[in-house]
């Protein structure tokens, strides 16, 4: 099973751009589940709209969507692979809406959201950590003088509160000595703020790597970004799934864990580099803005896509519920030693003889 994922990894990631709901390879699906499955597994991730308006996945969904192995899989126990999009614009929102009513099983999205999710009485599992380590990175006005984020002391900045960059952008702060209420917070999405720093209206806006197609229409210009500091400030983006599912279904649950670990090591292959920004380009984001992303990162691209429970990953979850609660965004301390399933990825690294691949 092994050998022949790892033959078939180039395709796969060059097919890491395909629509949302074109699962290359799907096994004819019987009439009806096994007795006590359900019908259907229900993933959701962030897609862009592209080609035609077709729903485009990237990262580490789009391969296993691509590579259609977890939909033969769960096709030969009569169960359904469905792909949910939710929009960048309110990512948050949407998929711990779904959670919440039980639309969703699986969700591939932000740190901070699954904490606040957790904190407000929502039970959901981190099953594979890794395979999104975003930048993030402080634009100011392409005119602006400030060099750095003591030079926006009392100024507007814009960012999306409660979003996984919320985080980063308090460490920036307390790296420097300052504090939320050292500067005019503008709530706003992306596309807001984006909007804000090209009108005059944000002294700054901190965001993802959007902010080069800022530099790019000469609006604005970083003047930080999160490559070299810790690796834990940046933003975290994981596969998360309901706890209830995972107690019902730990069978299908090994089967998602097993396609997202074999997903990582295909892109963590040192072809994957060049595959995975040929494949995010071909799923609506600019070559150069990811080339642009992943240029100067610190971080060796094989660790990037580690599914490992390390203890650095607990501590970065540890200490930003801590952050949720002392900035407001959750109502009580939240344990997040709770929220680990760390069996899942333990036994895909078994089944696929990767033991020691990402050794800590």
């Amino acid at each position: 099973m092994f050998d022949s994922f790892v033959v078939k990894r180039r395709g796969a990631l060059a097919c890491l751009g395909l629509a949302v709901l074109a699962w290359a390879g799907l096994a004819p699906v019987p009439a009806s589940p096994a007795a006590g499955l359900p019908e259907s597994v229900r993933i959701a991730a962030v897609a862009r709209n592209a080609n035609g308006g077709k729903a485009l996945f990237a990262g580490s969904s789009a391969l296993v969507a691509s590579q259609g192995w977890l939909a033969a899989e769960l096709g030969k126990l009569g169960v359904k692979l469905e792909w949910l999009p939710v929009t960048t614009n309110s990512v948050a929102v949407q998929v711990n809406e779904a959670f919440a009513n039980k639309s969703i099983d699986f969700a591939q999205y932000g740190d901070l959201p699954s904490i606040i999710a957790n904190a407000s009485g929502l039970q959901t599992r981190l099953v594979v950590p890794g395979g999104s380590l975003n930048n993030t990175y402080l634009v100011v006005p392409y005119n602006s003088t400030a060099r750095s984020i003591n030079d926006l002391k009392g100024k507007k900045i814009a960012l999306h509160r409660g979003r996984p960059w919320e985080y980063p952008f308090s460490r920036l702060l307390a790296a420097n000595g300052l504090k939320t209420s050292d500067v005019k917070l503008l709530n706003l999405n992306p596309q807001a703020g984006a909007a804000a720093l090209a009108s005059g209206s944000a002294d700054a806006f901190f965001t993802l790597s959007d902010a080069f197609l800022l530099e790019d229409k000469k609006v604005g210009r970083v003047i930080w970004a999160s490559k070299t500091p810790p690796q834990d400030w940046k933003m975290r983006a994981e596969l998360w799934g309901s706890a209830e599912f995972l107690g019902k279904y730990p069978q299908l649950a090994q089967l998602v864990a097993t396609a997202y670990v074999r997903a990582h090591q295909i892109a963590s292959v040192d072809s994957g580099r060049e595959e995975y920004i040929r494949a995010e380009a071909a799923a609506g984001q600019p070559e150069s803005v990811v080339r642009r992303e992943l240029d100067g990162d610190t971080r060796a691209w094989k660790a990037r896509w580690s599914p490992l429970l390390t203890p650095e990953v607990k501590a970065h979850y540890a200490a930003e519920a801590l952050y949720a609660r002392q900035s407001g965004l959750i109502a009580k301390p939240l344990d997040t030693n709770t929220l680990y399933v760390p069996q899942f990825v333990e036994q895909a690294l078994v089944q696929l003889k990767l033991q020691q691949y990402w050794a800590p």
